[in-house]
């Protein structure tokens, strides 16, 4: 037991990483040091290549229905009980930055919830849509960007196309 449970404190470690390291990428990029963004950007990727082998050998990764499935039950999570106690908890401490982001996250992951939803329905059709995600808040939307953000306001411009 006590080696699955390094796995997966292995996992978020390596995860955790992944995502500060591509945000200093960016703060790097922003203060003109390419070559820094770079080495942060390679350092992100390697951490991917360790969370998802270390993800592997702890839960697997199951078919895409599985995995759907999971997605919707952690996002439905996220929106109906994780950020609601956060908001509560930065209410109540006043943080008024902590309590914005929470907002702005709660509301976006039901819009997550309800795009896996409809994947799920529509599993096998192969239909391609193109999605936009609100660097602002998150919001992610389908087919193209909106003129303002519905959650934040953001302009459309603040919306990067994935591929």
């Amino acid at each position: 037991m006590a080696t699955l449970d390094d796995l997966k404190a292995a996992f978020a470690g390596e995860s955790q990483a992944n995502r500060r390291y591509l945000a200093f990428a960016i703060k790097a990029e922003e203060e003109g040091y390419k070559q820094v963004a770079k080495l942060f950007r390679a350092a992100a990727e390697a951490e991917t290549v360790h969370a998802l082998n270390h993800m592997r050998i702890a839960w697997g990764i199951h078919s895409t229905a599985d995995n759907i499935k999971e997605a919707i039950a952690g996002e439905t999570h996220e929106f109906m009980k994780m950020y609601p106690q956060m908001i509560e908890n930065a209410k109540a401490e006043g943080n008024k930055q902590a309590l914005r982001s929470f907002e702005l996250a709660n509301k976006v992951e039901q819009t997550h919830s309800n795009l896996f939803e409809k994947a799920l329905s529509n599993l096998g059709s192969n239909e391609e849509v193109d999605y936009y995600v609100c660097q602002v808040c998150g919001d992610t939307v389908e087919k193209t960007a909106p003129n303002a953000c519905r959650v934040c306001g953001a302009p459309s411009d603040k919306f990067k196309k994935i591929c």
